[in-house]
């Protein structure tokens, strides 16, 4: 089982910081062979939920965005990572449903849109999240717009 915190930018210290941009670039980058610019100016307003297992190593995060700084009218979760050597545990549920959570405790009850890999079509459904039907490259990577609704 993971220990969770969900912190703002300005609350995140350098060690908490540097532990998530490693995170990403392992998998994001390395992993998936994808550069792209991480610091796109959304960590500032963004809430960051970090996963960390008993002996305090980063294993899961998302970033929680408010309504307007990824898409207009939804408040959006994005950056959804776990650690390679987590993955087949369960973890990435137990992520994604904190996230949900999180984001409706945060900003209210209200519809959350992700731009997901279009690979992990499913793995979003089983949440509630349904395709837009807008499906797009984002970095070389096929992604799709969802929704899910409270």
């Amino acid at each position: 089982m993971l220990h969770y915190t969900c912190l703002p930018f300005a609350q995140l210290s350098v060690y908490e910081l540097y532990d998530i941009m490693a995170l990403r670039q392992e998998v994001f980058v390395v992993e998936q062979n994808c550069p792209y610019l991480d610091c796109d100016g959304k960590d500032l307003p963004a809430w960051h939920l970090s996963g960390r297992d008993e002996s305090g190593k980063l294993i899961a995060y998302t970033r929680l965005l408010p309504k307007g700084v990824s898409y207009p009218d939804y408040c959006s979760i994005g950056r959804v990572v776990s650690s390679p050597s987590a993955r087949g545990t369960g973890m990435g549920r137990e992520l994604m449903k904190k996230s949900i959570d999180q984001c409706w405790e945060l900003f209210g009850r209200q519809p959350i849109k992700i731009g997901a890999q279009t690979y992990l079509l499913r793995f979003y459904e089983s949440f509630g999240f349904r395709s837009t039907g807008e499906e797009y490259l984002e970095d070389g990577i096929p992604h799709t717009k969802m929704v899910l609704h409270p």
